[in-house]
């Protein structure tokens, strides 16, 4: 797509390399003497003229972005927590990081043995942190938001911008044939300023803002891990703060994970001064996004009803509330269903038993302590879901 550029492109530098590992004798040439690495331009005052193609498509996806919000406002229990944990899942996806929709809902119960899905729900964690702070999207948000992302795995990684070099793509040894080289880490924190006075700007809609932001975001990629899940979370968190979203957030990475490859090239044109591509693709992913979340809303409202249908019990009955408990969380166990809904152990249990006898749930694991449930029509909607947003992933 062709317009008026006016948005600035990275510049290079040529910064000293010091490796801190051994390299290989037949390698030490390659990854020996200066490397270039980007210096990200000042965005917080740059202008931008909208091709009418562009406008128009962006206008168009944020009036379907707003819409599906009201719609899911009406029934915002329990859907919200299942679109948000399918973002998670979608966006943690685009980074190779999968796992089962149950082995992701056992991570959420506690259980550690599957680290994948540990960071699947960490993830899920942060975009619920990014959402709770899109009131003050600042630099402190965005480190709080990517601590609630690494701190379960890597809390050492967490708590400030980077202080070492990082790249993307090709060898361990050196960023000298790397795809892309960030900024030198003493740039991050005045780039990151720039950006956060970038992102309080009213002038421009707020899906452009919000993919170049996201953009920027990750020309700078501020910590040594987690970049891109904490860009994607600061997404929703901007589209959020600008009133977007009211009530949920929407997988925008399942429309992301569609085409992989042209999100990222749409990334790499962005730094090369073209922001057209990555506004194109977050407006398509906010369709595709809309599309799935509303099959697997659809898809959870036909299991919901086929339960309501069969279940006969008083209206005050703690098995109502824990019915719709299975929505949010389908794997649990006594425990966990004690404390979400406050009731004592047998009230509890006995939910669980009529859930089991409706067919909501079944029991998984072995023996009869600690014996934990699953709802398998739940998990199955998650799982299609997931098979619908495609897996074309190359990790960044």
């Amino acid at each position: 797509m062709t317009g008026v550029l006016a948005w600035p492109a990275v510049r290079y530098e040529e910064r000293r390399w010091v490796s801190s590992i051994d390299i290989p004798r037949r390698w030490r040439a390659t990854f020996a003497g200066a490397y270039r690495s980007a210096v990200p331009a000042a965005i917080a005052k740059s202008s931008l003229d909208l091709p009418a193609a562009v406008a128009a498509l962006v206008s168009e996806a944020t009036t379907a972005l707003a819409a599906f919000d009201a719609e899911m406002g009406a029934d915002i229990t329990p859907f919200a927590a299942i679109l948000l944990r399918s973002e998670s899942a979608s966006s943690s996806r685009i980074e190779q990081l999968t796992a089962s929709a149950k082995a992701i809902a056992l991570a959420e119960l506690g259980v550690t043995s599957r680290r994948n899905a540990v960071e699947i729900a960490a993830n899920t964690t942060a975009m619920r942190a990014a959402i709770d702070l899109a009131d003050r999207l600042d630099a402190d948000a965005i480190i709080a938001t990517h601590a609630a992302l690494l701190g379960p795995i890597n809390p050492g990684a967490t708590g400030a911008w980077r202080d070492e070099p990082v790249w993307i793509g090709a060898s361990n040894y050196g960023p000298h044939t790397a795809e892309f080289v960030p900024p030198h880490h003493d740039r991050v924190g005045d780039a990151i300023d720039d950006l956060v006075a970038f992102m309080t700007r009213d002038d421009l809609p707020a899906l452009v803002q919000a993919a170049l932001a996201h953009a920027q975001f990750e020309t700078i990629h501020p910590f040594t891990d987690g970049n891109g899940r904490t860009g994607r979370a600061l997404l929703h968190s901007f589209l959020r703060g600008k009133r977007v979203t009211r009530h949920i957030a929407v997988p925008v990475s399942a429309g992301l994970l569609v085409d992989v490859g042209r999100y990222f090239d749409a990334l790499n044109a962005y730094r090369s001064g073209d922001p057209f591509p990555i506004i194109e693709r977050v407006a398509e992913a906010v369709y595709g996004a809309v599309d799935n979340g509303r099959a697997l809303v659809e898809a959870l409202q036909d299991v919901r009803q086929r339960w309501v249908d069969a279940l006969d019990a008083r209206p005050q009955a703690v098995v109502w509330r824990a019915l719709d408990l299975l929505l949010c969380q389908p794997v649990l166990d006594v425990a966990f269903v004690k404390a979400e809904l406050g009731v004592g152990a047998q009230a509890a249990g006995n939910a669980i038993t009529r859930l089991v006898e409706l067919g909501a749930l079944r029991q998984f694991s072995a023996g009869r302590r600690n014996r934990k449930y699953e709802a398998p029509d739940v998990l199955a909607a998650l799982d299609a879901f997931a098979a619908r947003g495609g897996l074309r992933a190359t990790k960044r």
